[in-house]
């Protein structure tokens, strides 16, 4: 791991890599962005939108914008009528799946662990809830 003094990378300032990988890739919509146009490849605006229903189309756009000027996207328009643009992971972009398949796997982990409790939970709530029931305590 590198020494944390302060470093610039296209006018963003950090500490250490970690900030720098989390200024590059983090917040709510690049992960997804990222896990969608590496596994499923090259994806037309209209066709992520559909993917990430809940993001905005002026959220959308600044995202790929910073996603591009950070060198993880590509962004190809075609010169037709009406116009075209189609997004990619580039070459450098692909080195991120990785880390995203481990962000899936780890999510995979999490959401059974406490989808398991979860449920164990409101199992035991309804037992006690009919037990109650049947001793007259509740009605």
């Amino acid at each position: 791991m590198s020494e944390c003094t302060r470093k610039e990378i296209h006018g963003r300032g950090y500490y250490c890599t970690v900030e720098l990988t989390l200024n590059v890739i983090g917040g709510k919509w690049k992960p997804i962005i990222l896990y969608h146009l590496g596994n499923e490849g090259t994806k037309r605006f209209g066709e992520l939108k559909q993917k990430m229903p809940n993001i905005t189309q002026k959220m959308l756009t600044q995202q790929l914008r910073e996603l591009e000027h950070d060198g993880l996207v590509h962004r190809k328009v075609f010169a037709e009528v009406p116009p075209r643009v189609e997004y990619s992971l580039t070459d450098f972009g692909r080195t991120i799946m990785p880390v995203m398949e481990n962000l899936c796997r780890w999510g995979q982990s999490y959401e059974e662990k406490f989808r398991t409790a979860a449920t164990g939970a409101g199992e035991r709530e309804q037992r006690e809830q009919q037990i109650l029931q049947q001793e007259g305590v509740l009605p």
